[in-house]
C-alpha cells in the first residue's frame, strides 16, 4: 500500500506521515513547529486514504484553513491530492501530500531530497524566435505534474499552458496566454516551461529564466495597441491561487467585467503584487525570494485607487472613479 506524506513547504520539520484511514488532528505545537497563536492547537483533522490517493481535511479552528487559496471553513471538509497545497492557517505554513510506495524511512529520505532543485530543472534552455540568443539546446516537455490532480481549478494553468489555441506567443523556455479571467483589458501570463510550483521554490538559478520571462513580458507590451495610451505592470503575486510560476502583464486601467471583489483589486494595487524586477532582485542577492509575513492580509485592505489613492466603498464605485482617470 503506497505511503502518505504531509510535506512542509517551508521545511519546518520532517514529513509527517499520515496512517491509512487514521486521524491525525494537527496544528500549533511541537510536532509541526508552529507557533503562531492564529493557529489553534487543532486546527485541522487529517484522515489519508493511501489506496484512492488523497487526504481528507477538516478545518476545526477558528481562524481559516485554506486549500489552493479557498478557504476550507470551520466544521467543513475538503479532500487534498497531490499538486494541491494546504494551508495552514491565514495563507500560512504551507504543506503539499506526497504518496510513495517506498518504506517509511526511504521514503522520508526520498522526500527531502525531491525538495531541492534537480539539476535538469535548473538548467537555463537556450532562447530563440526574435530574442536574439543561441539555439535552444533541448525541446521542452510537457509538465510531469499532469497526473496530479489535473482536474482541480488551481492546475488549471497547466492545461491551458498546452491548449495552442490559449497560446498567444511559445519559444522553447516559455508559453504566453490569455488571462482567462482578465482584470483588465491586458491581461497576460508568461509561464515556464519547466515545471516551478511557486515564488518559493526559486533560487538564483532561476534568475536568467526570469529575466527572459521578462523580456518576453515587455515585449507582449511594446505590440499592445494601446502601448503608448496605457500604462502596465509586469508582476507576480506573493501568494497565487494557482499552481505553477506565472508573471502577469496586466494594464492599469482596470476596465474588465471579471474585476469583482476587493480581493481581485488588491492583490493588483497593493504590495501584494510584487513587481518582477524586484523577485529577481531577491533571487540575486538572497537565492530566493521573501514573502512578508501578514501580506494576506493586505487582500482586506480598502479600496483605493491605485492613480490617485482615494477610497471606495464600493466596486462599481471604484470603477466609475477609474474611468475619469482614462479619460483625463
Amino acid at each position: 500500500m503506497p505511503v502518505c506524506w504531509l510535506v512542509s513547504d517551508d521545511d519546518f520539520h520532517k514529513p509527517i506521515q499520515l496512517v491509512h484511514h487514521q486521524t491525525v488532528i494537527l496544528g500549533r505545537g511541537p510536532e509541526t513547529k508552529i507557533k503562531d497563536k492564529k493557529c489553534s492547537r487543532e486546527q485541522v483533522e487529517l484522515r489519508a486514504d493511501c489506496n484512492r490517493g488523497f487526504i481528507s481535511v477538516k478545518q476545526l479552528g477558528v481562524n481559516p484553513t485554506n486549500v489552493d487559496g479557498v478557504v476550507v471553513g470551520k466544521g467543513n471538509q475538503v479532500t487534498i491530492k497531490p499538486g494541491q497545497r494546504l494551508y495552514m492557517v491565514n495563507q500560512l505554513y504551507p504543506y503539499t501530500v506526497k504518496f510513495t510506495e517506498e518504506t517509511p524511512r526511504s521514503a522520508a529520505e526520498g522526500i527531502k531530497a525531491s525538495k531541492r532543485p534537480h539539476p535538469e530543472n535548473v538548467m537555463s534552455h537556450s532562447d530563440h524566435h526574435s530574442m536574439d540568443s543561441p539555439p535552444p539546446k533541448k525541446t521542452p516537455t510537457p509538465s510531469s505534474d499532469k497526473s496530479e490532480s489535473a482536474g482541480h481549478w488551481s492546475q488549471g494553468l497547466k492545461a491551458s499552458m498546452q491548449d495552442p489555441k490559449m497560446q498567444v506567443y511559445k519559444d522553447d523556455r516559455v508559453v504566453v496566454i490569455k488571462d482567462k479571467y482578465p482584470k483588465a483589458r491586458y491581461h497576460w501570463l508568461v509561464l515556464p516551461w519547466d515545471s516551478i510550483s511557486s515564488l518559493k521554490v526559486l533560487r538564483s538559478e532561476h534568475c536568467d529564466l526570469l529575466k527572459h520571462m521578462q523580456k518576453v513580458g515587455e515585449k507582449m507590451v511594446q505590440q499592445s495597441p494601446d502601448a503608448q495610451k496605457l500604462r502596465f505592470r509586469l508582476g507576480y503575486h506573493a501568494i497565487p491561487s494557482m499552481s505553477h510560476v506565472h508573471l502577469h502583464v496586466i494594464s492599469q486601467d482596470f476596465d474588465s467585467p471579471c474585476l469583482k471583489n476587493k480581493k481581485h483589486w488588491n492583490s493588483f494595487t497593493t504590495e501584494y503584487f510584487i513587481e518582477s524586477q524586484d523577485v529577481i532582485a531577491m533571487l540575486e542577492a538572497d537565492g530566493k525570494v521573501t514573502v512578508k509575513e501578514g501580506t494576506s492580509e493586505l487582500l482586506k485592505l480598502p479600496l483605493r485607487c491605485h492613480v490617485c489613492r482615494k477610497e471606495h466603498p464600493t466596486i462599481p464605485k471604484l470603477k466609475e472613479h477609474l474611468l475619469s482617470h482614462l479619460s483625463s
